[in-house]
């Protein structure tokens, strides 16, 4: 008769410290979502203040790099934005506009709504997108490399200072390239706007132009080339931010890439908003189509 022997079966239980520290670590993310973003505010104000003062103060060691940066910016910027102005000029707003305003018959009214389409809303909007698109994103993965091999660092090292000779330079050039840069798109989002009302529904240039002028005022021009200017000042406040403040490697640089063009397009909505309100309010008369 042989003896069988069983191994008693062990029981795992499960670890009660697996639910709540799931539990905390959300409810840890959750606090510190806000904290956080009151946290990324106050530094990029912070580095907002640092990069006016050595703008205004000596030494100006920025500017070979602003001249640097400058021609940059419109060799990677240019070409997007007349493309990109003309398709959308002629498409949304050019297009559409003339088949809703063919229904009454007055397709020259085309030249008015530009004034309002593009001088004043799309061409700054598709302009503030560009630059942070392509120009803000190529400054933040440039700092964000020099940040993972601790150049910044190295400099800080040496007794120079990062943003008098980083930042400054790429805040004074995407500020003034992206003001210069609103007068092309605007130009050329009137240009597609010509090609649907002229080329495409037959409207005459005389009518096109006759009413596109008479409704053109100064406060118009000005306020959209003050609000595209501080555009390029918040795109470049936040790439500057993000890719000095990289964490992670290469990861941390896309991270870094993502995080900043998304934060640089949602200050451009909420500002955009801001100011239109006020320009409208200030000048009245700017919001009447003759």
């Amino acid at each position: 008769m042989s003896a069988t022997t069983q191994t008693p079966r062990r029981t795992v239980l499960p670890s009660p410290q697996r639910t709540p520290q799931r539990v905390r670590g959300g409810a840890k993310k959750i606090l510190e979502g806000p904290a956080g973003i009151l946290e990324q505010t106050a530094g990029m104000m912070i580095l907002t203040g640092k990069a006016i003062t050595a703008a205004v103060t000596p030494p100006f060691s920025w500017r070979g790099e602003f001249v640097d940066e400058t021609f940059l910016l419109i060799r990677r910027c240019l070409i997007p934005i007349i493309f990109t102005t003309v398709g959308f000029g002629y498409g949304a707003p050019g297009l559409q506009a003339s088949n809703l305003l063919s229904v009454f018959g007055t397709i020259d009214r085309e030249g008015a709504f530009f004034v309002m389409a593009s001088v004043r809303e799309f061409a700054p909007w598709i302009n503030g997108m560009v630059m942070a698109g392509v120009g803000g994103t190529a400054i933040c993965a440039d700092l964000g490399a020099r940040k993972v091999r601790e150049e910044i660092d190295a400099l800080s090292v040496l007794g120079l200072d990062p943003v008098r000779s980083i930042v400054t330079p790429r805040f004074l050039a995407l500020g003034m390239i992206t003001a210069l840069m609103n007068l092309l798109a605007i130009s050329f989002g009137v240009l597609g706007g010509w090609f649907a009302a002229v080329v495409t529904w037959g409207e005459t240039t005389a009518g096109f132009y006759a009413t596109f002028s008479s409704n053109f005022t100064l406060p118009d021009l000005l306020g959209s080339v003050v609000k595209t200017s501080i555009f390029g000042f918040i795109i470049a406040i936040v790439c500057c931010y993000k890719g000095m403040n990289v964490k992670g490697g290469a990861e941390g640089v896309g991270r870094a890439v993502n995080q900043a063009v998304v934060i640089a397009f949602a200050g451009i909505w909420v500002f955009n908003y801001l100011f239109t309100t006020i320009l409208l309010a200030a000048f009245p008369e700017t919001g009447n189509l003759h």
